[in-house]
């Protein structure tokens, strides 16, 4: 579920030399809104240690700054609404809302705020920062694909791109615990993928 949230951010910094040659905002920054209409965070787990379950969460909503500098400047405030879990079973998916596993009568949203930004050059980033989901607020690592550069449209300018990070359900209060022989029904360990597609005027 990680994912998505921080691929944009890191675009942003990978294409530093295009956008130096743009006119800055008011006070040097640079603020790119998330196209929710483009965007999804997607999520894997493995059933009963034999098969895995793909599903998708609800819309992803946020900004990223970025000063057009340096890739230190960076920052991403994503939420994603969890309310909208898709497994394409409707009585599993009813199951996933409830208090069994993500609870979203209490905890529709789970949110990403970036912290720093390590890795130099061209290529591939990590974009740490704080995650909470569950009520839970844990770091977390995103890996961050390279991302597209970026295009002109007539609302402006546009990029895109990909992240990816590993949880671990129980750091997060998600403690469904059913067994069977070979070991629990729900993997411990839940694959999230973020896609995003970000817009500046």
């Amino acid at each position: 579920m990680r994912r998505v949230v921080l691929s944009a951010v890191a675009v942003a910094a990978l294409v530093y030399p295009v956008l130096a040659q743009t006119p800055a905002s008011h006070g040097g920054a640079n603020t790119w809104t998330v196209d929710t209409a483009h965007s999804s965070a997607g999520f894997s787990v493995k059933h009963m240690m034999v098969s895995t379950v793909r599903g998708r969460l609800g819309p992803v909503k946020g900004t990223i700054d970025y000063d057009g500098k340096s890739r230190e400047s960076i920052r991403a405030d994503i939420t994603i609404d969890v309310t909208g879990i898709d497994t394409g079973n409707e009585t599993r998916d009813k199951d996933l809302r409830s208090s069994n596993f993500f609870d979203v009568a209490k905890f529709p949203t789970a949110t990403f705020k970036s912290r720093r930004v390590e890795g130099s050059g061209q290529g591939p980033l990590k974009l740490i920062g704080d995650l909470t989901l569950h009520g839970v607020t844990k770091e977390v690592t995103l890996n961050v694909d390279s991302p597209s550069p970026p295009i002109r449209t007539q609302q402006g300018q546009k990029i895109g791109g990909s992240a990816t990070t590993t949880l671990n359900r129980r750091d997060f209060g998600l403690q469904y615990n059913a067994l069977i022989e070979a070991g629990p029904v729900v993997g411990d360990e839940i694959q999230v993928t973020i896609d995003v597609e970000a817009n500046k005027k």
